[in-house]
């Protein structure tokens, strides 16, 4: 069943692609600036700081773009940029893999997280601390499917643990109220929002994360194999105003989170010092010796846990599937 889901997203990419559209782009040093979307996989949120720093101080804007960000499924950001309807997208890289063998021209060209942020909560009075504590547990995650899911199966898999050990329940993005109720005795999440937001409340947890156990393909930027070929000046510009913002971020958090005031509605009536944590966690995943490099390992990694979990049938040519030379 959950491959069949994931072959029907892939399905309606493809007819997206059958369908696709003209590739927008801007014309290198004109003052006309080409207006796209910006695909980004969930809500608006103080993670997407380097973004809205990067156009609020004009970075997108001198290398061509007027980005709206949409806040539509990754999924669906993928297909887009796989049809190119749009030239970028955020994505992570099972999604990338699996776009790929559905004949999706995506390239990943930006690892914007350096580890995978996947993790699973639990309250410390449960005794879960590590994955071998899950063993015949109930487990809540968003669904079968997407960045929680794999980056679970991935570390059960490092520790020779069956998905069949545990009882996995598909909980929707309602993570922090099942464990604060104790409908679920573990949840998964991502280790720079829930963690935080249950610690917040008082609750005391045991967190671990996916990247202490196994190194896979995170978030990042990307675009198709005809950017890359006809446009690469495009590219890079892109690239490196992403980069930018990022290097922003790192460098001034503070500023960064007032800029969030503008892009996440809402924020003001928050809890300031919650969600100034989340950020500050978030960028201990964007730090870098070289900001947004692509890690090879990360991708081996990746692609032999897609395998084990029958979501890919066979290999494919990672060498196709990411590239460092925009980074470079």
């Amino acid at each position: 069943m959950r491959k069949s889901i994931w072959l029907l997203l892939a399905a309606a990419a493809l007819l997206l692609t059958a369908c696709g559209g003209e590739q927008s782009v801007p014309t290198m040093g004109s003052e006309d600036l080409t207006q796209i979307r910006l695909p980004m996989g969930y809500i608006p949120t103080v993670q997407y700081a380097p973004l809205y720093v990067a156009k609020e101080k004009g970075y997108f804007a001198e290398a061509g773009f007027d980005v709206d960000f949409d806040y539509s499924s990754e999924t669906d950001g993928v297909a887009l940029v796989g049809q190119g309807e749009q030239p970028f997208s955020l994505a992570s890289g099972e999604q990338v893999l699996l776009a790929r063998e559905q004949g999706i021209p995506v390239v990943y060209v930006l690892g914007w997280y350096q580890d995978y942020p996947v993790a699973v909560v639990a309250k410390s009075e449960s005794g879960i601390s590590g994955p071998q504590d899950l063993i015949g547990r109930r487990v809540g995650l968003p669904g079968l499917y997407g960045a929680n899911y794999i980056g679970l199966i991935a570390m059960l898999h490092s520790q020779g643990i069956a998905e069949s050990d545990l009882v996995l329940d598909s909980i929707g993005y309602n993570q922090v109220e099942a464990l604060a109720t104790d409908q679920e005795e573990a949840v998964v999440g991502y280790s720079t929002n829930e963690p935080v937001v249950l610690a917040a409340e008082g609750y005391e947890i045991n967190t671990f994360e996916v990247a202490e156990f196994v190194q896979l393909a995170a978030n990042g930027l990307v675009t198709n194999e005809t950017m890359i070929a006809e446009h690469p000046e495009a590219v890079q510009a892109f690239v490196s105003a992403m980069i930018h913002g990022i290097e922003d971020v790192i460098a001034d958090p503070e500023a960064a989170y007032e800029v969030c005031f503008e892009y996440v509605e809402g924020l003001e009536e928050q809890e300031g010092g919650v969600q100034m944590e989340v950020l500050l966690r978030s960028i201990d995943y964007w730090v870098a010796d070289r900001v947004g490099y692509i890690q090879p390992q990360a991708w081996e990694n990746m692609q032999q846990v897609l395998l084990e979990m029958g979501l890919l049938s066979q290999e494919i040519d990672l060498e196709a599937a990411y590239t460092n030379q925009f980074v470079d």
